[in-house]
């Protein structure tokens, strides 16, 4: 039998590189933009921090153990207490789908006016393709598109901060500088239950989630700093509008459509693959497809402009769970994948949902995705701790 192809830790760095490159990234740092440039980019960086740990550790746990993002899963809330959690990824992933073929066809349009709904159709039909063709198989290709859009995001950074800079941002709205740090942090903890789809598969699994963790924070922040500097510097927050004041037109346009094809692609594969766990006998690429079709039909039929609630029931989802499994697997070495439930910790992640939503109402400066994992990991040892004492 011949043995599994590996990727390798350049074509993993590719990847997330495609990822970051997002116009949802460039459209959420446009929210930075009241706080100024200065703690804007500290917001944006200390944010990216805290989730790209949190992102190396979910890689980490995929990579060593060879199993998908909602496998892993299983290893701290058991077979079917995973359930929870792949459908809960399914349908965020089916959101966000939708969500970046609605973004993309909107830009798109913005630049060449034939019709959201066609844009929708394209779009959607070049994902499918990406997702035909396999993470696996994609080397050149992935190659060819991702310098593009590097050299393209060079260009269109260039004319944004040197060319266009007329101050004419007027501060319209407020955000606090832990709101702020939040809306950082929601994009790479976005990516929690999809990293290990990809690391499993890696020639040399650390060195491959270390890439594909350091690739994707700084292209990430990178994307923000661009979104917020086009709101400060050229007084527009629309992508499209952005585009075509940067005098971009066509360029502007490629890099909408391929950014949003590389993104939306590794959404509708996970999806496919977190399916899996939920019903083995599917199969995640044609479940991919599906997705794909069903995020193309909702976003030409259903409006998708303010996403920040969307990020932040995310991250009150996710957040915990990888706090969990964060404990479980690297502090106290325990593994329930051959239970059924692990009811404790689907307890503790109630508990870890509930005060990611309370601390929600206070402004702390890091965030609140991080304290919440505090919490969550400090209730992990108090349970265990607990548990002990009952047995004896």
């Amino acid at each position: 039998m011949n043995e599994t192809k590996r990727t390798s830790v350049y074509e993993n760095s590719l990847i997330w590189f495609g990822a970051a490159v997002s116009i949802a990234e460039i459209i959420t740092g446009t929210y930075f933009a009241p706080l100024g440039f200065q703690k804007g980019i500290l917001a944006i960086i200390v944010g990216h921090i805290i989730g790209c740990t949190m992102f190396f550790l979910s890689g980490i746990i995929g990579a060593k153990t060879r199993k998908s993002a909602m496998e892993t899963v299983k290893i701290s809330f058991g077979r079917n207490g995973s359930l929870l959690f792949s459908t809960l990824n399914v349908l965020q992933l089916v959101g966000w789908t939708a969500i970046m073929i609605y973004d993309g066809s909107l830009a798109a349009n913005g630049v060449w006016k034939i019709g959201e709904w066609i844009w929708c159709l394209m779009i959607g039909i070049l994902i499918i393709l990406w997702i035909l063709i396999g993470v696996e198989n994609l080397g050149k290709l992935n190659t060819i598109a991702m310098t593009a859009l590097f050299l393209l995001t060079l260009l269109l950074c260039y004319i944004i901060f040197f060319q266009k800079a007329d101050g004419t941002f007027f501060n319209e709205e407020t955000i606090t500088s832990g709101a702020a740090v939040e809306l950082s942090v929601a994009m790479p903890l976005s990516w929690l239950p999809l990293i290990s789809d990809y690391t499993r598969e890696a020639e040399k699994p650390v060195k491959a989630t270390f890439a594909s963790a350091v690739t994707y924070g700084i292209t990430s922040c990178w994307m923000y700093v661009i979104g917020m500097g086009a709101a400060l510097f050229t007084g527009e927050y629309e992508i499209a509008n952005i585009m075509l004041k940067a005098g971009l037109g066509i360029v502007g346009l490629f890099i909408i459509i391929m950014s949003t094809v590389t993104t939306t692609f590794l959404d509708a594969y996970s999806a496919g693959i977190s399916s899996e766990s939920i019903v083995p006998k599917w199969n995640g690429k044609y479940v991919a497809v599906f997705i794909t079709i069903l995020g193309t039909v909702g976003a030409i039929i259903y409006p998708m402009d303010d996403i920040t609630d969307f990020l932040y029931f995310i991250g009150s989802v996710f957040a915990p769970m990888i706090a969990i499994q964060t404990a479980d697997f690297f502090l106290l070495k325990k593994d329930y994948s051959k239970r059924d439930f692990s009811f404790l910790n689907l307890g503790i992640w109630l508990l870890g949902f509930l005060f990611y939503h309370i601390l929600m109402k206070i402004d702390i400066i890091v965030g609140n995705t991080f304290p919440c994992m505090v919490i969550t990991i400090a209730l992990c040892f108090i349970a265990h701790f607990i548990s002990k004492l009952i047995k004896k």
